[in-house]
């Protein structure tokens, strides 16, 4: 009976030493294309974004409704949201600031990226499918 004991008890360390993250997956970065995306309405940057989504492109998901489309242009900025080709709008001179939020890491390289538009047709124009956060 002692045996057998004893071996319940091993088993249940080793059960219990799996289920316990190592403390190496608590410090290292976690690897691939991903950012956190948001949009905030008004001038200040500093705001918090409203409604985010996170943005995964080692496969293309994370949440985002359109992330295949945004992942692709992307790649083909290199990453850099500045270099996204703008989009052919007709946009309403209305001004309804809007600010887009992206943080997060593109081939290790950490992104912090932060700009004001007059208006939501704006931002998408600028931006693609990246903040299409709705899906349209």
């Amino acid at each position: 009976m002692k045996t057998a004991g004893a071996g319940l008890s091993a088993a249940a360390l080793l059960l219990l030493a799996g289920a316990t993250p190592s403390a190496h997956a608590d410090t290292s970065p976690e690897p691939g294309n991903h950012l956190m995306l948001g949009v905030s309405h008004g001038e200040d940057p500093a705001a918090g974004a409203e409604g985010g989504t996170l943005l995964r492109c080692d496969p293309p998901g994370g949440g985002h409704p359109r992330a295949e489309e945004a992942c692709a242009q992307l790649s083909a900025a290199d990453g850099r949201i500045t270099a996204l080709p703008a989009e052919d709008a007709l946009c309403p001179m209305i001004y309804a600031p809007v600010t887009a939020h992206a943080e997060g890491v593109w081939r290790d390289r950490p992104v912090s990226w932060s700009e004001t538009f007059p208006n939501t047709c704006t931002l998408r124009a600028r931006t693609g499918a990246l903040f299409a956060l709705d899906g349209t």
